[in-house]
């Protein structure tokens, strides 16, 4: 298949991007020309994305960050825009998903679905609006969920992390407009990644882990209309790549569901 070349000259920074979607947004600005930093909690990972980038890993480079740190974020941040002299595009594709009876929800558990969905996108942001004003045609696509519009069961902290992400898109949007910076989001939904089945290269990107006393029946409404079943991370890496070219430069302060069908 032949491929845009949307991303030469583009330098982008990508969150989770050792497995599922972040790791196959990597994969898919790198094979348009694009050079990339991706970064994850797990080490492991970034080398599985390495070794995938094939020929194109020479304009790839990794750094392990802990998004939930303000430390972390700090240093990643500013080596990314080290190593790529600059930024254009950033991605926050690293989130966790941790599944309960909401009763028996410790505030830990709770705090940490928020600590790193929602506070950690902000520090990722926060970090990077310094270099992104500076940069050229600068997009950030954050990664919100069909949780945060739709009932997903015993899922309340990650439905309330990605409703933050959400609402914080069309804040960001508004505020730096004028300043050159555009915010949008996606809301995969029915999507195979490590997140959702427990495939993820570390325990931090875990599957959603559903009680053993699940209602399935309460799940009835959350299958896609379209092809056999959940789609691949290829199918949102694409929709990303786009929203942060310029084939999405008049697209900001909204976001895209890609979910197959599941929500009509």
């Amino acid at each position: 298949m032949n491929r845009l070349n949307r991303y030469e000259g583009r330098r982008a920074l990508i969150t989770g991007g050792g497995s599922g979607i972040g790791q196959a947004t990597v994969l898919r600005m790198l094979a348009e020309g694009g050079r990339v930093v991706a970064a994850d909690v797990s080490e492991a990972g970034l080398q599985d994305t390495v070794s995938k980038a094939g020929a194109d890993a020479e304009r790839l480079t990794t750094v392990v960050v802990n998004i939930a740190d303000e430390a972390s974020v700090r240093d990643a941040v500013a080596g990314a825009v080290r190593a790529l002299g600059g930024l254009d595009v950033l991605v926050n594709a690293a989130g966790i998903l941790r599944s309960s009876h909401t009763e028996k929800t410790t505030l830990a558990e709770f705090n940490q679905v928020l600590a790193v969905n929602l506070t950690g996108t902000f520090l990722m942001i926060r970090e990077a609006i310094p270099a992104l004003l500076q940069g050229e045609d600068s997009a950030v696509v954050n990664f919100s969920s069909t949780s945060a519009q739709f009932a997903h069961p015993y899922m309340a902290a990650y439905a309330a992390s990605k409703g933050g992400v959400q609402s914080m898109t069309h804040a960001l949007a508004a505020e730096y407009s004028k300043q050159g910076i555009r915010f949008t989001a996606v809301q995969p939904g029915s999507i195979a990644s490590g997140m959702t089945d427990g495939s993820g290269m570390s325990k931090q990107s875990q599957g959603p882990g559903l009680p053993e006393d699940t209602d399935w029946s309460l799940f009835a409404k959350l299958s896609p209309s379209l092809g056999d079943g959940f789609a691949g991370p290829e199918a949102v890496a694409g929709v990303v790549a786009m929203l942060a070219s310029q084939d999405g430069k008049f697209i900001t302060g909204t976001e895209i569901r890609i979910d197959g069908g599941t929500h009509y």
